[in-house]
């Protein structure tokens, strides 16, 4: 059996935050299956490495022998979570929701254990709520409090617009909690207000409050903003392994700590034995192929996971890239640029003409990957090897 410190130790590994850690101590106390929540709004259809840090600490959970309440959040999700929204975020229609709620059910358990995961949908307790009961749920915080988010704050601040069905979303995700009358809550550290208004829904409707644990956001491969699709610098664990792979093999020495923390599953023990390998003179990159092969086997295989390394070498090596590839940053617009421009500006090239015609010879290639349109845009967040014939190399990294 598992002690209390055991499972603090494991439970605490890559959190940011836990509130309260002796609330924690105390339901752990009770030797019974903790009912562990995480909330996700179906916004997108797939999941990617960023959504993963917390399903993975749900897992650890899991191995606990705690029950993990996977929320859809269906029903939010058609409001639209305003958190680090800068303007009113546009809601989902019912049928996007609907849509992209499938594919998560499918992609969860590439990581979760069926049978100790309960998946859930708020709409099944939030479209039998009626308008006076809304109202009954509203009239227990109050603006001030609402204000008091940093989001809200410097829009209302600022003069933007703040739409009434904004404040709704933390207050139902609070009540949320109540519903599933959960023990603990996840949640990535920019979702900490509306965890805690959870907490307080729960104090005021007679339950023990939820313990708060939060986890970092996950940088994406510019390794400077929040991993995201909509920023191009994701990667995406329905992607085939190969592309898997590539994006890994790009980040930087630096960043591959990071996901070896939040990311991997291997002994934190044997994480810093890595970093004592590479003091000593181990190359980094050979770290990284075992990142690489570590996370593609979670998601695809083991077998895939070589594969992707072998072709990975055959693509790279054999074609003799250079370990020394010059880094180039562009900073770009909220619009981007289109490849062949980037070209240019980067002296892979000459003129952006000669762009279009290298692209339509197929001889520019993306992490090895020959490119067939010269036009395609390429944006915040984007970073990759470009290669223009056979000695033309640069990592270019777009903020």
């Amino acid at each position: 059996m598992v002690s209390i410190e055991e499972q603090i130790q494991e439970i605490s590994r890559g959190s940011d935050e836990i509130l309260i850690l002796n609330e924690l101590k105390d339901k752990l106390k009770t030797n019974r299956p903790l009912r562990i929540k995480a909330g996700f709004d179906p916004t997108a259809p797939d999941l990617h490495l960023g959504h993963t840090v917390l399903i993975n600490k749900l897992r650890q959970f899991q191995e606990l022998g705690h029950e993990v309440l996977f929320l859809i959040g269906d029903f939010t999700g058609m409001i639209g979570d305003p958190t680090g929204k800068s303007a009113t975020r546009p809601p989902l229609t019912r049928e996007d929701v609907a849509e992209n709620s499938k594919t998560y059910q499918n992609q969860i358990f590439k990581i979760l254990d069926p049978d100790k995961t309960q998946v859930m949908f708020n709409s099944s307790w939030m479209s039998e709520m009626s308008s006076a009961d809304l109202i009954q749920l509203a009239a227990k915080y109050n603006v001030a409090r609402m204000l008091e988010r940093d989001d809200f704050n410097k829009r209302y601040k600022s003069g933007q617009s703040i739409a009434i069905h904004e404040f709704l979303y933390p207050l139902i995700q609070g009540y949320d909690s109540v519903a599933m009358k959960a023990d603990v809550e996840l949640g990535g550290t920019d979702q900490k207000f509306n965890l805690l208004v959870g907490r307080e829904l729960q104090k005021q409707l007679g339950q023990a409050p939820q313990v708060v644990l939060t986890m970092p956001i996950l940088e994406g491969l510019d390794g400077v903003q929040k991993m995201s699709k909509s920023l191009n610098n994701y990667i995406g664990i329905d992607e085939p392994a190969n592309e898997m792979f590539g994006k890994i093999m790009s980040i930087s020495d630096e960043l591959m700590w990071r996901y070896f923390e939040l990311l991997s599953f291997r002994a934190l023990n044997e994480i810093e034995q890595f970093k004592n390998e590479i003091i000593a003179g181990e190359n980094p990159r050979n770290v990284k192929v075992l990142l690489a092969k570590e996370i593609i086997a979670r998601f695809h295989s083991i077998k895939l996971a070589e594969q992707a390394e072998q072709d990975f070498i055959n693509r790279f090596r054999n074609n003799e890239i250079p370990d020394d590839i010059e880094e180039i940053e562009l900073h770009l617009n909220s619009e981007g640029m289109p490849l062949a421009n980037v070209l240019k500006e980067t002296n892979l090239v000459s003129s952006t003409s000669d762009a279009h015609r290298m692209v339509k010879q197929g001889a520019v290639k993306i992490n090895g990957e020959k490119v067939e349109d010269s036009k395609q845009l390429l944006i915040t967040g984007f970073s990759a090897v470009l290669q223009v014939g056979k000695r033309k190399f640069a990592k270019i990294v777009i903020r």
